[in-house]
């Protein structure tokens, strides 16, 4: 399967080495596409359970990377790893780490002094980490997650993140403008997208015995 990667909100291509990190045997984009999305919400289940949830600190380095693990676990290897190669978004490699750590020491600067009202902070937090782009893959999926959990733990309902679905098109493309408009640092329309219209109240799950 030599085209096997997600094209997930700008996701880009695997590299031959990165898909051998496959664990399943899969023969079609569509059962990857199904594995993990199965392996997401169960992962989406263990972050936003209360008691987990409220001993969550999203703002550290070990938690985004215990995070994108529980998403991937059981489709790659390399889930919660830091990519090692090149993509066409995302730092250089060998940044990952120091700028997380200095977005991860700003937005908790953030929280503390209140710099922001908690939604722009949040997608401000979201907009940075998608461009850090930490992973091989999945990674506006794990941004998106990760801003869900620091809106929670700001007192805010989880983002419907425009009650868009990862294959529609337009969406997609309405959240890449948004994204590439906070580049220039305007966070109107990403605020504006991920606040959408329908499932703004969502609330963390129940916690299971």
């Amino acid at each position: 399967m030599s085209d096997l990667y997600r094209a997930d909100f700008g996701d880009t291509p695997l590299t031959a080495d990165e898909i051998q990190g496959l664990i399943p045997s899969l023969t079609t984009q569509s059962e990857l596409n199904e594995v993990e999305f199965a392996n997401i919400m169960s992962g989406r289940r263990w972050a936003l359970s209360p008691r987990r949830l409220a001993k969550a600190d999203v703002l550290t380095v070990s938690y985004l990377m215990e995070l994108h693990r529980h998403m991937f676990d059981a489709t790659w290897r390399w889930a919660g790893k830091v990519r090692t190669t090149e993509k066409t978004i995302g730092v250089p490699p060998h940044r990952i780490l120091s700028d997380l750590g200095a977005l991860l020491g700003d937005a908790d600067y953030w929280v503390k002094n209140k710099s922001y009202q908690p939604d722009e902070l949040t997608l401000r937090f979201h907009h940075r980490l998608v461009f850090i782009h930490p992973f091989s893959n999945g990674n506006g999926r794990h941004a998106r997650l990760a801003a869900d959990i620091l809106a929670l733990k700001l007192g805010r309902p989880i983002f419907p993140w425009g009650g868009a679905a990862s294959h529609d098109e337009a969406r997609r493309q309405e959240y890449l403008s948004a994204l590439r408009s906070a580049d220039g640092l305007d966070y109107a329309p990403l605020i504006k997208f991920a606040r959408g219209t329908g499932g703004s109240e969502i609330t963390p799950e129940p916690a299971t015995p």
